[in-house]
This record gives structure tokens, C-alpha cells and sequence, in this order.
């Protein structure tokens, strides 16, 4: 099964331009009202306070891109950001096989995907995948991919 949200990359650039667009307005307003006007008082803050805020909860929720594929004998995860110098793309891929299990964590409007698999050095690995942006059906898409591997490689084992 193959699933990405790569299609939305040009809405979430546009929206992170509208955002940098409104800091930019909300910085100029507040040089105005201090220097100019004066009409405001500490109220003028607000044009600086609420753009970083609605920026900040942008970048908070993570890696906007997310895909996953698992055709064939291995699991294929990316995570990645609209904006590439933010922080650095995510791209595993391991055996079906070593899938040991997964975790969907929801805090507020943040989520997270926990994968944990076999390795050969630690005995286990966790690896973390923001998962933020996919859409209810998206996700139970993935949950449902991800529960057949998981029983697979359970009725393997016994």
C-alpha cells in the first residue's frame, strides 16, 4: 500500500507564505503604531505576538510531507519539510520482517508515529515520524497497513 501527501505540498507552502506575509504586515504595523501613531499603547504588541504564534504552531506540528510505502518485502517510510533548510528529511526503509510494533501518539493537534523494529546492535529501535498532517482516513489507512504486517510477523513467531 502506497501513501503520501506530497499533492499538498503547494497548499502548505502557500500557507506558510500567507503566515510569513502576516508576520511581515504585523511587524510593520507595530513600527507604525510605536513610532508614528501611538494610538495603541501595549495592544500594539499584539501585531508581533499572534503572527509568531500562528507561525510557531505551523512548525510545531511537525514535518508537513509524510509517505509511505510498503509493496513489496520492505516498509518505506519519508518524512520531510516544505521548507528543506528547517530541519533535515527523514527517509527509512527496512524488511517487513523486523516490524516488532507501532504507536499512534495524538497530543492536541500534534501526531506522532512510533515504529519500533529488531535490530541487530540494540535489540530494538524506535523511530519517529510526524504525522500532523495526514487526513482521519489517511491515517486508518496506515493504521490498518501496519496491522497486517504486525500480525504477519506475530503469527510468524508462534
Amino acid at each position: 500500500m502506497r501513501l503520501s501527501n506530497r499533492t499538498k505540498a503547494s497548499i502548505y507552502s502557500f500557507v506558510n507564505t500567507i503566515l510569513i506575509m502576516i508576520l511581515a504586515g504585523g511587524i510593520a504595523a507595530f513600527l507604525l503604531e510605536e513610532f508614528r501613531f501611538n494610538v495603541l499603547g501595549m495592544e500594539s504588541y499584539l501585531f508581533l505576538i499572534i503572527p509568531i504564534i500562528l507561525l510557531t504552531l505551523f512548525y510545531l506540528n511537525g514535518r508537513q510531507i509524510f509517505e509511505y510505502d510498503s509493496d513489496g518485502e520492505a516498509l518505506n517510510f519519508k518524512n520531510r519539510n516544505i521548507i528543506p533548510f528547517l530541519s533535515k528529511p527523514l527517509h527509512d526503509e527496512f524488511p517487513k520482517y523486523k516490524l516488532i510494533s507501532y504507536e499512534i501518539i495524538t497530543i492536541f493537534f500534534v501526531k506522532r508515529l512510533y515504529i519500533t523494529i529488531s535490530s541487530k546492535n540494540s535489540g530494538t529501535t524506535m523511530l519517529k515520524y510526524e504525522i500532523s498532517y495526514l487526513t482521519k482516513k489517511e491515517i486508518n489507512d496506515l493504521k490498518l497497513s501496519l496491522n497486517k504486517v504486525v500480525k504477519t510477523n506475530n503469527e510468524k513467531k508462534d
